[in-house]
């Protein structure tokens, strides 16, 4: 599985994320990027969000109006099927290396586009982990950084294992 990364994101916190150039990648995430609410959010194992643009097509065909980095993901992707995501893969993304850690939980934050945005997005299957639930991923994912390194729009994600 290989896509190429649409955009690199970040915030001072919040929603939306913002385009930049070059993601400087490190253990605890992109350097710049901030966050809200730390205890959540920041930690290693939930260094990066990683959410696929053709999610984002399928969150806008629900009415929500989302673009990429709307949604406070750092990487925005193309190509990667977010239904063949699973928690435990790991992809070399330009020069850095990240690990699938969990799905995101929708929270209240996201609600800027829309009240029912959450409902959209989660549902039981997803709750228990069952990747055959049809919102599968178009929440995220959040990821652990293996190795550090530099990420720009356009460099190729692949999956390592």
């Amino acid at each position: 599985m290989t896509g190429v990364v649409v955009q690199v994101s970040i915030s001072a916190g919040g929603v939306p994320n913002r385009p930049i150039e070059r993601g400087d990648v490190t253990l605890r995430g992109i350097v710049g990027d901030g966050w809200r609410h730390p205890a959540f959010h920041g930690i290693p194992k939930r260094a990066i969000l990683l959410i696929t643009v053709e999610g984002l097509d399928e969150i806008r065909s629900m009415g929500f109006s989302v673009y990429p980095g709307a949604l406070g993901e750092n990487l925005t992707t193309s190509g990667l099927d977010r239904r063949a995501l699973r928690v435990g893969q790991r992809f070399r993304c330009g020069g850095a290396v990240m690990r699938l850690t969990e799905l995101r939980v929708p929270c209240g934050t996201l609600r800027v586009y829309g009240k029912e945005i959450g409902r959209a997005l989660w549902d039981d299957r997803a709750m228990k982990s069952d990747p055959s639930s049809e919102v599968w991923g178009l929440s995220g994912f959040y990821a652990s950084v293996t190795e550090p390194g530099v990420l720009f729009h356009g460099d190729s994600i692949t999956l390592l294992t």
